[in-house]
């Protein structure tokens, strides 16, 4: 299967996943669901939210397991979901990216991460570290 037709196939399938939760509505200044630390499940990667400015950029920290650098990190919403994006700019990650979504039922971030080196995207799920 083509990257671009998996891609495609993700997204449809997130945005039906997304379109049978309950709807949620969300607060101006309503990114707390996403503080804490994420580990991915397939591995040792872990995204540290740490803030969360009101027009949703993000200070975070990215480890796999020593520090990688994040170029961008940015929240946004709409009445149904919480998406994070970032992009990675550092040696062996030039521009590597995660497109992730906020589950609050599973309270997990589920979407996929594109490594730059290849072109190839990957599905990943991301669960809160106790």
């Amino acid at each position: 299967m083509k990257m671009r037709a998996k891609r495609l196939l993700l997204m449809g399938l997130l945005t039906l996943f997304l379109a049978v939760a309950p709807a949620m509505v969300f607060a101006d200044d309503d990114f707390q669901p996403l503080m804490g630390r994420w580990q991915r499940t397939d591995g040792g990667y872990v995204i540290e939210i740490r803030s969360i400015a009101p027009d949703g950029r993000i200070k975070a920290g990215y480890f796999n397991p020593r520090p990688i650098n994040i170029e961008k990190a940015q929240a946004s919403k709409d009445k149904e979901h919480i998406e994070v994006e970032m992009t990675l700019r550092d040696a062996g990650y030039p521009g590597s990216a995660y497109t992730l979504v906020y589950v609050p039922e599973k309270d997990a971030l589920l979407g996929y991460y594109f490594h730059a080196v290849s072109g190839q995207y990957f599905d990943v799920l991301f669960v809160r570290m106790k």
